[in-house]
């Protein structure tokens, strides 16, 4: 059997599914998704003391914008990304996503005003959208039904560092020559990059998709957009679990995105070991879901998505209620431990619930749910902060995690192993 996972590999007209079988695409995408994951780490450190040092905002709600207006747009093309892969195809999609990002790092550099941030990060959002969701359902098309924890695994860890080594980067930059513009010259290297590779080196999955549905007994009655639409929110039980826990997990990663930088400074602590706390936590996120993926394969998704949203919490509550940077650091450690049990997780939970035909729609409405949590977030922590105090914007949201935890326990059945 030689395959890079457990099925075996496949053909039918020269296509075949595996890593091992497509190992040279799939380590395309992998870096690939690491440029756009760099392109949201430009932003993790910098941009949130933009808008409280050089553009004088003052309400959270105000300086939270830009994460509330990437969340928007960032979930609405997630919603149409799995739609316009099936009909246009998965490359085209891509690179689609890669031109819209390309200004996004230059009007960030050269904003006169903060509307030109926000606007930033509409494109940021539709890149992020078109771009990331492409990376993960080609992969998950590459290797077929038995390796999709260690492919979201593997693509969320590519993604995931560059966040993190991003934002470290970006906070030491910030520390050295300022805010802007030298932080964000980063950012314009991935989007040239991450095009041009996406363009000349890329290729298409729809083949693949094909080759498994083969394996699949034909649907009767194909599913329209809304009937996947209600059926991911709130039809099936497996999958309203990963869509509410989704949800909530982007709700706590918008809200700290948007609160624990103005949280640390408002205690003295400068851009520099901000930037550190920034990037410890996707760092982890990332690095771990290389083990976490393919152990949700071999032990299933319930009990690490559980334990995730639960250790998460825990990282929340620790970094609320301590006040030295030792305690914020293991703060950030637990938040991205908790992040990466859940991530791969529930991307694979929701592929294993959904039918090839409908499984890239399937994925792009989970995704609307999850990425609307940076906007739920970032505006519910933005309007708590400004009527009740920053802890009680960090509180709530810690709250509401293992609240959600405790929602996937009650509702979620394990799939039986074939």
């Amino acid at each position: 059997m030689a395959s890079g996972n457990r099925s075996g590999s496949r053909t039918s007209q020269g296509v075949r599914l595996g890593l091992r079988e497509n190992l040279g695409q799939f380590s395309l995408l992998a870096l690939v998704n690491a440029f756009v994951g760099g392109m949201v780490g430009l932003e993790r450190t910098v941009v949130p003391l933009i808008g409280s040092e050089q553009f004088g905002l003052v309400l959270r709600t105000a300086i939270f914008s830009f994460i509330v207006t990437f969340g928007l747009v960032k979930a609405f093309s997630n919603l149409f990304a799995g739609g316009l892969a099936d009909r246009f195809g998965r490359k085209k999609v891509l690179v689609a996503g890669w031109v819209v990002g390309v200004p996004v790092p230059f009007m960030i550099m050269y904003a006169p005003s903060w509307e030109w941030i926000v606007a930033a990060n509409a494109l940021l959002g539709i890149n992020q959208g078109l771009a990331w969701s492409m990376t993960v359902i080609m992969k998950i098309d590459l290797v077929g039904p038995r390796g999709r924890g260690l492919a979201v695994g593997l693509n969320e860890f590519a993604g995931y560092l560059a966040v993190g080594l991003t934002a470290l980067a970006t906070g030491y930059l910030a520390a050295a020559y300022g805010l802007r513009p030298e932080p964000f010259y980063l950012g314009a290297g991935y989007a040239v990059l991450g095009l041009l590779v996406s363009v000349f080196l890329v290729r298409d999955t729809r083949e693949h998709v094909k080759l498994e549905m083969e394996e699949h007994p034909p649907e009767q009655n194909p599913l329209s957009f809304r009937e996947v639409f209600a059926k991911t929110t709130y039809g099936e039980r497996n999958l309203f679990a990963c869509s509410q826990a989704g949800l909530v997990n982007n709700l706590n990663d918008g809200m700290s995105w948007g609160v624990f930088p103005l949280f640390f400074a408002s205690y003295g602590l400068g851009v520099g070991r901000i930037g550190i706390l920034k990037a410890v936590y996707p760092a982890v996120w990332g690095i771990l879901q290389v083990a976490t993926g393919p152990l949700s394969d071999r032990w299933g998704r319930k009990g690490l998505i559980v334990a995730g949203m639960w250790v998460q919490a825990a990282g929340i509550f620790i970094t609320l209620a301590t006040r030295s940077f030792d305690w914020w650091l293991l703060g950030s450690v637990l938040l991205g431990l908790g992040t990466a049990m859940v991530y791969p997780s529930l991307i694979a939970a929701v592929s294993d619930a959904s039918h090839p035909s409908w499984r890239a729609r399937s994925l792009s409405v989970y995704r609307f749910w999850r990425d609307l949590g940076y906007a739920v977030g970032a505006l519910s922590a933005g309007v708590i902060a400004d009527t009740l105090g920053i802890s009680w914007a960090i509180g709530s949201v810690g709250a509401l995690t293992f609240i959600s935890g405790a929602v996937v326990a009650l509702a979620m059945r394990e799939p039986k192993k074939e």
